[in-house]
């Protein structure tokens, strides 16, 4: 089985009562077809038993192992279909267990981006790598205008990006910021970005003067004019299509309803170019790790 493999199932549990290690033995009923038993009679009354999946991400779920793991699939390789598609593919019988899916995976990769961030920290740099910023807003649209505004967006609320570009490889980094003013978006770029580094933006005055001072190579392109700077050659066209990809998949997850909802969404995009895309297993060998490492 491919999740006992990736140590998402436990490879080993010990008995509560004589603290020796159970072992896996088929069952006739159930969903899974097989638990952790203990017959060490010697040591305690009656037969120790525990599910398969004791201590694991499906603990608290009665779906079977198979189903999971083609929703792992699904997730992992951002195939995030609607849950319509996904309740006639018999992945699941309820709109409600999806949800509840999709966010135990959700919790998983963020968790993953915040201990990446405590151990190496996120810093976009490189002698051959150019980081392009932008803002772009991310308020959730009401359908055909009407009802009301969703909670937790009293105001106008900004996504800031950071695009690291290197040959085809592509880093973001994705705050959520209440303005786009100078004391917003100065700090995250001296906290994410090394000094010295080429950084390509349009002439927004809120860091139009400021990043030459503070060390980097700014260069800038007046989009009223013309979207490439005739005589640099910069553009910010690579951070402008990530926009239009990113909003695409956060409208099909439903995923700009509340703020917090949105910052995770944003995680998890982060966490799919810093992290998923450079496992030696792709996405879903990174998904099955990071399972593992948050209930180990």
């Amino acid at each position: 089985m491919v999740a006992e493999e990736k140590t998402v199932i436990k490879k080993k549990i010990k008995c509560n009562f004589c603290h020796h290690t159970m072992k896996i033995e088929q069952k006739c009923r159930g969903v899974d077809k097989c638990e952790w038993v203990c017959r060490r009679r010697a040591k305690h009354k009656g037969i120790v038993r525990k599910f398969i999946r004791h201590q694991t991400i499906f603990s608290k779920s009665k779906m079977c192992l198979f189903s999971w793991m083609r929703f792992l699939y699904r997730f992992a390789q951002g195939l995030r279909l609607r849950q319509v598609d996904m309740i006639t593919d018999n992945i699941a019988t309820s709109s409600a267990t999806l949800t509840r899916m999709a966010k135990l995976l959700r919790n998983v990769c963020v968790e993953a981006v915040e201990r990446m961030r405590r151990k190496r920290g996120q810093w976009l740099e490189g002698r051959r790598e150019f980081v392009e910023i932008d803002e772009s807003h991310f308020r959730h649209k009401r359908k055909y205008g009407r009802g009301r505004i969703t909670g937790g967006w009293k105001r106008k609320k900004w996504v800031f990006g950071m695009l690291g570009v290197k040959h085809s490889r592509r880093r973001p980094i994705l705050r959520l910021v209440p303005k786009r003013t100078r004391q917003e978006l100065v700090p995250l770029i001296v906290h994410h970005i090394r000094r010295g580094t080429s950084v390509l933006s349009d002439e927004w005055r809120a860091y139009r003067q400021v990043l030459p001072a503070l060390g980097y190579d700014h260069y800038t392109v007046n989009h009223s004019q013309a979207s490439v700077n005739a005589d640099t050659g910069c553009h910010t066209q690579h951070i402008e299509r990530a926009w239009w990809s990113y909003k695409e998949i956060i409208s099909r997850c439903r995923g700009n309803r509340t703020e917090d909802l949105l910052t995770d969404h944003l995680t998890l995009i982060e966490w799919n170019e810093w992290l998923a895309k450079k496992h030696r297993n792709g996405p879903l060998g990174r998904l099955l790790h990071d399972s593992a490492k948050k209930y180990k």
